[in-house]
C-alpha cells in the first residue's frame, strides 16, 4: 500500500513539473541597444601577425604550413618561455623549420 501511495505521489510530482515546464511562457531575449564593439585582431594594425598576441586559431588560419598542432605548439612555447624576442625564435618551436619560417616571415612580427 505504501509503495502504491509513493508511486502516485511521484507520478503527480512529475506530471505537475512537466505541465509547468510546458505551460511556462518562453523568455524573450533581451534586446541590448549597446553600441557594437569590434575586436581588433593581432593582424589588424600592420597587416602582420604578432607572435606574442595571436591565439592558436589565428596562427592556424593566417600562416602557411601551420596546422592546429603547430599553432598550439607555438602558443604553448610562448606560455612556457615567455614572449618571443624575435621572429627567428620561432625556430625553437618543435615542428617549425626554416622552410615554414621563411614562407611566413613577411606575415610575422614581434611586439
Amino acid at each position: 500500500m505504501r509503495t502504491g501511495y509513493f508511486n502516485s505521489l511521484v507520478f503527480a510530482l512529475l506530471t505537475t513539473a512537466s505541465i509547468a515546464a510546458t505551460a511556462a511562457p518562453a523568455a524573450k531575449p533581451e534586446s541590448n541597444n549597446a553600441p557594437m564593439v569590434m575586436e581588433v585582431s593581432p593582424t589588424a594594425q600592420s597587416g602582420r601577425i604578432d607572435l606574442n598576441a595571436a591565439d592558436a586559431s589565428t596562427l592556424q588560419k593566417e600562416l602557411s604550413g601551420i596546422g592546429e598542432a603547430k599553432a598550439q605548439a607555438i602558443v604553448a612555447y610562448r606560455d612556457i618561455n615567455g614572449p618571443f624576442a624575435s621572429v627567428d625564435e620561432l625556430l625553437e618551436v618543435k615542428g617549425i623549420g626554416k622552410a615554414i619560417l621563411d614562407r611566413n616571415r613577411d606575415k610575422l612580427e614581434v611586439n
